[in-house]
């Protein structure tokens, strides 16, 4: 049953368009208490009351009013009250700390023909790598999220090429490690200012996947092997160098 004393974390929210063409908000939340979802639909008017903030993934809300399935597992929202606010994610100096990591790692690299040209794709990339999220839900939801998650990428492959340095090659991982995610910069967009995240226009009329921009970028400039690991799951997280 519904109480109005619930307190929802929200999961997801995206806003699409209805076949009569006005805009439709579609909302996962998810209760605090029993961890149970509930999918919810606003409509347009009641979308324009609402500070776009109040969808931020990981905040906190409640809802004062509401029609619901006989389930209670679906629901019509008309008024939503914002308990907590969540994080919009890395402050400036987070940012700074770990671009100086990444830096760090792309020096690693000892062959200067590859090293250059990931060099040159985060320096001409730099302002949008550093604020994009690395997903729009499943991990690192956030600004600043795909930066964290190329580092520990990185910070994970440089634990574990010792163990297999007799049949891998270290740059091509740590090229892979840090470019396999790189298309997601192009995948995404990510409001600064609420923190939501969606799908960036057209991406996907040109591209299947971030994975796909990644193997011909670096097929492209002619490093297959590189190429090789980003296009394959199990290649890029083995390494193997053939």
């Amino acid at each position: 049953m519904f109480n109005t004393e619930d307190t929802y974390e929200v999961v997801i929210f995206s806003i699409g368009d209805t076949k009569a063409g006005t805009k439709m908000g579609k909302l996962q939340l998810k209760n605090t208490n029993d961890d149970s979802v509930l999918n919810c639909i606003l409509w347009e008017e009641t979308l324009n009351r609402f500070d776009a903030k109040i969808f931020r993934t990981g905040n906190l809300v409640r809802i004062v009013s509401a029609s619901f399935n006989e389930k209670y597992n679906n629901c019509l929202v008309s008024a939503l009250e914002l308990i907590q606010e969540a994080k919009l994610g890395l402050e400036p100096e987070q940012i700074k700390q770990y671009w100086e990591k990444l830096q760090s790692y792309i020096n690693k690299i000892e062959k200067e023909e590859l090293r250059n040209f990931v060099a040159k794709l985060f320096k001409d990339n730099e302002d949008k790598f550093k604020i994009m999220p690395a997903a729009k839900l499943m991990h690192h939801n956030f600004i600043g999220g795909l930066l964290v998650h190329t580092v520990e990428c990185a910070e994970f492959a440089e634990l574990n090429i010792p163990q297999f340095a007799s049949h891998v090659n270290k740059d091509n991982i740590l090229a892979a490690c840090l470019l396999h995610d790189f298309g997601k910069i192009f995948e995404y967009t990510i409001d600064t200012e609420t923190g939501l995240i969606d799908y960036a226009p057209g991406f996907r009329e040109t591209w299947i996947t971030h994975s796909q921009w990644g193997f011909s970028t670096c097929m492209n400039a002619g490093f297959i092997k590189v190429a090789r690991m980003i296009a394959s799951p199990w290649q890029s997280r083995l390494g193997c160098n053939h």
